[in-house]
């Protein structure tokens, strides 16, 4: 069976950047997975709760809901702190990723774009950041070499792509490179609604869900990606592709 694993760094993230995608793969009968980084406890919206505790436990709770709509086989979030990934021990998070890729060994790996997508969130870079070193690592023997020692053995997914977007969004107030658009996944009606509605699940953070379904419906029923990585050598396509999974081997 074909697998995708989906890194992020806050809940909401896997409905907002990749929901779509998931959801679509997941009808073709691919096995989907996400690892979230954070428990988003340190969110501007708060959603009532008193402490950041507090908050975290919502948002892990409101994670599942979504995950559960957008069908994903397995979700989790770790227990990083939120807006203090880039004050995490990168070797430390790094490993815990490749331990996760080598467990899963998916097909292809997903994550935020190193800019931090269109609202340049610092957690949103780091998690590619890390992503992108499990990527490579998780590959190789001699890196994290006692997960070996442990029985597991090493992955190189066949495919590298980060989360990106036609435009940044008109009012923020910093300018953002975005990644090029190399792919496009027409995810049609029915899951960019569910997509919607999976954000939406997060309730704690619906003060973003007006805006947030303005930018999704502006771009229409597609979620735009960047090839960062592939396995195979050689040129980039020419024509922007339709599909994560072209050329991938089972």
């Amino acid at each position: 069976m074909l697998r995708l694993l989906c890194v992020t760094a806050h809940p909401d993230d896997e409905s907002g950047s990749f929901g779509g995608t998931l959801l679509t793969y997941q009808e073709r009968g691919v096995q989907t997975f996400v690892t979230c980084l954070t428990p988003g406890q340190a969110a501007r919206n708060r959603g009532g709760a008193k402490s950041d505790d507090e908050l975290a436990a919502m948002r892990r709770k409101e994670f599942a809901t979504a995950c559960t709509l957008l069908h994903v086989h397995d979700g989790e979030v770790l227990g990083y702190r939120d807006a203090a990934l880039d004050r995490e021990n990168f070797l430390e998070v790094v490993g815990v990723l490749v331990r996760r890729i080598r467990t899963v060994r998916p097909h292809i790996v997903m994550c935020q774009g190193t800019e931090g997508v269109i609202t340049a969130h610092p957690d949103h870079s780091m998690a590619s950041l890390f992503a992108s070193a499990a990527y490579h690592w998780a590959g190789r023997t001699n890196r994290f070499v006692d997960q070996i020692e442990q029985g597991l053995q090493p992955h190189y997914a066949q495919k590298l792509y980060y989360s990106t977007a036609p435009n940044s969004l008109p009012d923020y107030p910093h300018t953002v490179a975005l990644a090029p658009i190399t792919t496009a996944i027409n995810i049609g009606k029915q899951h960019m609604e569910t997509k919607i509605r999976a954000f939406a699940a997060h309730t704690s953070q619906n003060p973003l869900l007006e805006r947030f379904e303005r930018t999704v419906r502006s771009r229409g029923e597609v979620e735009y990606y960047h090839l960062a990585n592939r396995l195979k050598p050689g040129y980039a396509e020419k024509e922007v592709e339709t599909d994560l999974f072209a050329g991938v081997t089972g």
